[in-house]
């Protein structure tokens, strides 16, 4: 069955839509209707070549919808249920999973080779980007990719829990351990850090320090919980310790992936600080420090994946703060456009303008 999707030819070529021939799905697999597809940066890393996936590829990792169709073998879905997306699904087998840590799955990302459909025009082979291929109007995934899109959350919302959510929710609660009364600092307005921005708020956190190169994001960021804005600058690490009686923030969390706001993150923090690194950044960002600086501030630098997260666990607790109101999806969102303008958004992602299609990058 023909469909339009959002394609990536290859590294560095810009979307094009284009019909493709989605097969029907086959043994463990689930089809689904997308109600919503989110732009992540990491969309934009996988253009761009800064993570490698098998190209041409449907694109997009974020998104919910209603299940249309199942394969045989799938129990517990049937045509018409509400369902979110998930992009890393644990084997729960490997040794990762052995330790609990599902979102460092050895094989999450396995069903990316597969071919996923063929152009419509050409017949070229597509591989599904991160498993999922949400850039569309219908995708077929693995059931392991499906979980039931929680109660009392509008659909459209929920293509947020898939990743953005889940990551700056978890970089706090899981990765950095944030706790009541704390002192934080976020760096990166984009959806992530807008999610990690509440998820600091849910936690208690005393101050909350928001930071972004854009003036034009701060009432955006004060409405998630920011306590104060920093501009980013030269002197960023200088006003985030005048902030804290000049000793630093407790956490920092790291929204952008690159070298110098990893460092800069890095020296907000106190001694014996926490930071921890959600974005992702190419092989040329060399973080740098020295060994005497190592020993005397005593500080922590993470890295965090998923924000070490488990889908399945995470998402029921996810919609009860949403649902009790300490979560606000729709403050992530600042604009929605149907699925036929996900290539413009992203085109707009790609030129730095900040363009968004349904999700805040």
């Amino acid at each position: 069955m023909a469909v339009r999707a959002a394609v990536v030819p290859a590294i560095g070529s810009p979307l094009e839509i284009t019909e493709i021939d989605l097969p029907d799905p086959g043994p463990g697999q689930v089809r689904v209707r997308l109600t919503a597809a989110g732009v992540c940066h990491s969309d934009l890393s996988l253009s761009n070549g800064t993570m490698r996936v098998p190209l041409p590829a449907v694109l997009g990792h974020e998104g919910a919808g209603t299940v249309v169709s199942v394969g045989e073998g799938v129990e517990g879905l049937a045509p018409g249920a509400a369902v979110v997306l998930n992009w890393a699904p644990s084997c729960g087998t490997c040794h990762a999973c052995s330790l609990g840590e599902v979102w460092l799955c050895a094989n999450a990302l396995s069903g990316a080779a597969r071919t996923h459909a063929h152009r419509a025009d050409d017949g070229t082979a597509l591989h599904p980007g991160l498993n999922v291929a949400a850039f569309a109007e219908e995708t077929v995934v693995d059931a392991s990719c499906v979980l039931p899109a929680p109660d009392g959350v509008p659909l459209a919302d929920a293509a947020l829990l898939g990743c953005a959510v889940l990551t700056g929710y978890g970089a706090v609660h899981h990765s950095a351990r944030v706790r009541e009364g704390e002192t934080v600092a976020v760096f990166g307005v984009g959806g992530v850090g807008l999610a990690a921005l509440q998820a600091a708020r849910i936690a208690g956190a005393a101050k909350i320090v928001a930071v972004d190169v854009s003036p034009a994001k701060e009432e955006l960021a004060r409405a998630a919980g920011a306590t104060d804005y920093v501009v980013a600058s030269d002197t960023t690490a200088r006003e985030i310790r005048a902030l804290t009686a000049k000793q630093g923030v407790d956490v920092a969390v790291e929204c952008v992936g690159r070298a110098v706001t990893i460092r800069v993150a890095w020296e907000s923090t106190r001694r014996g600080g926490r930071t921890t690194v959600v974005g992702i950044g190419g092989k040329d960002q060399q973080v740098t420090f020295n060994a005497l600086e190592i020993f005397h501030w005593g500080r922590t630098l993470t890295g965090c994946v998923y924000g070490n997260s488990d889908p399945a666990r995470d998402l029921p607790v996810l919609a009860d703060h949403v649902r009790a109101g300490r979560l606000d999806l729709a403050a992530l969102v600042t604009e929605r456009i149907a699925l036929d303008g996900i290539p413009a958004a992203f085109d707009n992602m790609l030129a730095g303008k900040g363009g968004r299609a349904l999700v805040v990058f």
